[in-house]
């Protein structure tokens, strides 16, 4: 693998088939090498990864960060409370002085939409050969949880060997608080890309109808969609009746800190109707898998029981596999003939 079409990774609407491989097939590789025990590999070595992340994370910061320590990357992180910030610096004016500190690569979540393509746009228009990583904008994009979510999947269907057409004509349920959600919006795009048929679940207030057109054309700021035949999302209110058909369960977080207005009539009703339980698991006839993109909220999008105790809960899966999978982004990216 020579070459990546992508200088910067924002969304996963302009992937094509051959950009999702692509990733996965690095993924496998260098999943390998970690089983196998190794710790390091000279691949970005002489590279410098700068994170800047102006939103809370866990998972999603420290996976990027050990994946470029993995790949023997120099790595610096940004602190917004001890920064220029406080005294008036804008956004793309932190951006360009890591770019000109000679950052290859600036991965950055931020609370705010399309805030990575803004920046991006700024550092290209510099003619800086910087990249943009976006690890979460808004309710906009996160497509490395995308891809970590898309690569658990296809490996459950097929443990023995990488193959995303594994996935169509698959069910697969969504379920809870898609509308605030960046992470649905990446697995829409991710999912019906090999043919996979979505349904959305929950409440009108957090999955409007209109989502069921979500991927029909894409989005403003592209001219075409690089997938030729998507797979369709329908919408469903009841987890009883859509659990039945299920081939696999993504569940979301309930997002309350960013629910402007009180979208739920309680938590309670939202819970008795939407959490995933192992009875309404039981109603489903298949050992179908469950993921959940964290942290989880228990006893209210999940139980506990499920968590812990049922054989096909991927969560940790999901975490495990983010470190390869961003490891597979960062060498991609360090290889765009800038």
């Amino acid at each position: 693998m020579v070459s990546w079409p992508h200088k910067h990774i924002l969304t996963l609407s302009n992937f094509s088939k051959d950009d999702y491989k692509s990733v996965f097939e690095l993924t496998e590789r260098f999943k390998s090498l970690i089983n196998a025990g190794t710790k390091k590999i000279p691949a970005l070595q002489g590279n410098l990864i700068t994170s800047i992340f102006f939103e809370a994370s866990t998972r999603t910061r420290n996976s990027f960060e050990l994946a470029a320590k993995r790949l023997s990357a120099d790595v610096q992180s940004f602190s917004p409370s001890s920064s220029s910030l406080s005294k008036g610096e804008t956004l793309i004016d932190t951006a360009q002085t890591y770019a000109a500190m000679g950052s290859d690569i600036l991965i950055i979540r931020h609370s705010s939409s399309h805030i990575p393509l803004e920046i991006s746009k700024k550092l290209d228009a510099f003619n800086a050969k910087t990249s943009v990583l976006n690890a979460g904008d808004g309710l906009h994009s996160h497509p490395s949880q995308g891809l970590l979510d898309l690569y658990t999947l296809i490996k459950f269907f097929s443990p023995e060997s990488l193959k995303p057409e594994v996935l169509n004509s698959k069910k697969i349920l969504i379920i809870g608080d898609v509308i605030h959600s960046r992470v649905a919006r990446s697995n829409l795009w991710g999912l019906t890309a090999f043919g996979a048929n979505i349904i959305l679940c929950g409440p009108p207030t957090l999955i409007p109808e209109e989502f069921t057109n979500f991927v029909s054309s894409p989005p403003p700021n592209q001219l075409t969609d690089p997938i030729s035949s998507r797979g369709s999302i329908t919408i469903s209110r009841s987890l009883d009746e859509s659990i039945k058909y299920a081939d696999a369960v993504i569940v979301l977080r309930l997002q309350k800190e960013r629910m402007m207005e009180n979208l739920l009539s309680s938590i309670k009703s939202y819970s008795d109707n939407y959490c995933l339980t192992p009875e309404k698991i039981s109603m489903n006839e298949k050992d179908i898998p469950i993921l959940h993109p964290g942290p989880i909220n228990r006893g209210i999008e999940i139980s506990s029981r499920i968590v812990d105790e049922y054989p096909n809960c991927l969560i940790n899966d999901q975490v495990s596999n983010g470190v390869p999978i961003r490891m597979a982004l960062l060498y991609l990216l360090s290889k765009f003939k800038k």
